[in-house]
């Protein structure tokens, strides 16, 4: 006979209908709410938990490890927290669009039976234990059964066995009494089998269910290993340019989410389209800088595009300073304010299909401005050429950006920091991004709006030029002028004043940032420390 020993217990989480069986056999606690084999179990069973626990969770075994089939719902209040203080958990999820079609034949189907609460309760749980607890998805489980429990595995420090890849059909010892309601599938199987290509239609009368349900899935969907269904490698989570931005708050339509949950409706006209304006702002020492001017524009491209049923300027500028308040953001950081057509009531291009008035987004991020404007940058030319307005009016500020991004994308092969666009009779428009100016001879000349946005950095810096007794010119530039200038900058709300130090090869100037260039910036910070409309509760703390 084998001497028992001290053992060390795998804690596996879950909701009914999700493989958990397939997974692992184990012993199940007992539940308070009724089930078929209710009377059965109690008269065969110990009712008390904690004695439950101690002697069959954490009691001695002849094997080192110990799996442990937990159910969600079992999470029972007066169950000892040793429970999860002690063994190693995971949480395996299912998708409840797979798990509500076959649920109720064994019970009713209902929120709470579902469990997915209680499994973000366990992980909120374990999460402030100190221990956040791996989460596996059981359509990944399907999919790949090896990669995902050579994963998990690794997650709990324990070693990957071939076995746990097969096992024989049958009932099992270990199943337990309610074997006979839940595992009539599982006994026919011998592996993990493959999910079906295509699901069975989804019950209509299950629908709202469905919609109560996912938030909670996809929460802990969130906390997988991120792999994607189309692409068979693992994704690594991307780190982010500013770390702080993980955890901030967006305003989608009338209210304010987290970052993930930061979504609009497949149906939104900037899905279906690209039909949208928006608007770039930056936040100054508690102010937003050229907040009306940047509203006024705002709403001239929806006046512009036949928006109707457009929020009101002040409920727009509520919107934005509820999300900077709530994201305690009150200097060095940039609001990206989209407006778009709204939602469809059935996918199309026309705007008769736009009955839910438009969709309001504002985006605001820690973001420091996005060029080098110390040591300045490179351009290239593209060959992409800029909107004319016979095409499509640059003065409306629309979310259709595929002329910029062919242009940008020309800039990033080249690996140059943005690229120059010409209009169609080959003079400078701009960059992909930015308005561009130049200095010869003292003289400072800007393109002339026809082809460009008129951008409100770009007016702002024209007048300093004027303000600080330079000549300016708005005229038709050529390509080679710019080739030639002794100095020569970008402008936009993202970057401010950006300096170029070479376009095409060609060194700018003597290759370092100008004198007029630096006054000119230095203007700029004087003025955006200065004007700015105050964010509501800023103190200066």
């Amino acid at each position: 006979m084998e001497e028992k020993q001290e053992i060390q217990v795998i804690h596996s989480w879950s909701a009914p209908r999700s493989l958990s069986t397939s997974l692992m056999y184990s012993f199940a606690q007992v539940t308070g709410v009724d089930r078929p084999y209710r009377e059965e179990l109690l008269s065969k069973m110990d009712s008390d938990v904690n004695q439950v626990v101690k002697d069959v969770i954490f009691g001695p075994g002849v094997k080192r490890y110990r799996y442990c089939k937990h159910i969600a719902n079992q999470h029972v209040p007066g169950l000892t927290n040793e429970v999860m203080k002690k063994g190693k958990h995971f949480i395996l999820i299912r998708n409840p669009l797979d798990i509500l079609p076959s649920f109720d034949k064994v019970i009713p189907t209902s929120f709470l039976e579902l469990g997915l609460a209680g499994l973000v309760s366990i992980y909120s749980e374990l999460c402030e234990l100190g221990s956040p607890p791996p989460v596996i998805d059981a359509a990944e489980l399907q999919e790949d059964p090896e990669a995902v429990l050579h994963g998990l595995c690794e997650d709990l420090d324990i070693p990957f066995q071939k076995s746990m890849l097969k096992w024989e059909a049958g009932p099992k010892l270990v199943d337990g009494i309610w074997a006979p309601w839940w595992y009539k599938s599982v006994h026919k199987s011998t592996s993990f089998k493959s999910a079906a290509v295509y699901p069975s239609p989804f019950p209509s009368q299950l629908f709202d269910l469905l919609e109560q349900s996912l938030p909670f899935y996809n929460m802990l969907k969130r906390q997988t290993r991120r792999t994607s269904s189309f692409l068979k490698y693992p994704l690594p989570p991307p780190s982010l340019p500013v770390p702080a931005n993980e955890k901030l708050l967006a305003w989608v339509g009338d209210e304010l989410v987290p970052r993930e949950a930061a979504k609009v409706s497949v149906f939104d006209s900037v899905v279906q389209g690209g039909d949208a304006a928006w608007e770039g702002l930056r936040v100054y020492n508690g102010k937003v800088f050229k907040l009306d001017e940047h509203l006024d524009r705002l709403f001239d491209s929806a006046k512009a595009l036949a928006f109707s049923n457009v929020p009101k300027r002040e409920e727009v500028k509520k919107a934005i300073f509820k999300t900077l308040i709530s994201n305690g953001m009150f200097n060095n950081a940039h609001i990206r304010l989209t407006l778009t057509r709204g939602k469809k009531v059935t996918s199309g291009m026309s705007p008769a299909f736009n009955l839910y008035g438009c969709t309001l987004i504002v985006l605001s991020e820690w973001k420091p401005p996005v060029y080098d404007n110390s040591a300045g940058i490179t351009l290239v030319t593209a060959t992409t050429r800029r909107n004319s307005p016979n095409n499509l009016d640059s003065k409306i500020h629309h979310n259709n950006l595929l002329n910029n991004i062919l242009a940008k994308v020309e800039g990033n092969l080249a690996k140059a920091d943005d690229a120059i666009m010409l209009d169609h009779d080959g003079f400078v428009s701009e960059t992909n991004a930015t308005n561009i100016f130049l200095v010869k001879k003292g003289r400072v000349s800007t393109p002339h709006a026809d082809y460009c946005l008129p951008g409100i950095t770009r007016t702002t810096v024209m007048d300093l030029v004027v303000q600080e007794n330079f000549v300016l010119h708005e005229r038709r530039i050529s390509l080679s002028e710019f080739h030639t200038a002794d100095e020569v900058w970008t402008t936009g709300t993202m970057g401010e004043l950006t300096p170029v130090v070479m376009i095409d090869g060609r060194v700018i100037g003597n290759g370092e940032v100008g004198p007029v260039t630096r006054r000119l910036q230095n203007a700029y910070k004087i003025l955006t420390a200065e004007l700015g409309e105050p964010i509501p509760t800023y103190t200066g703390t």
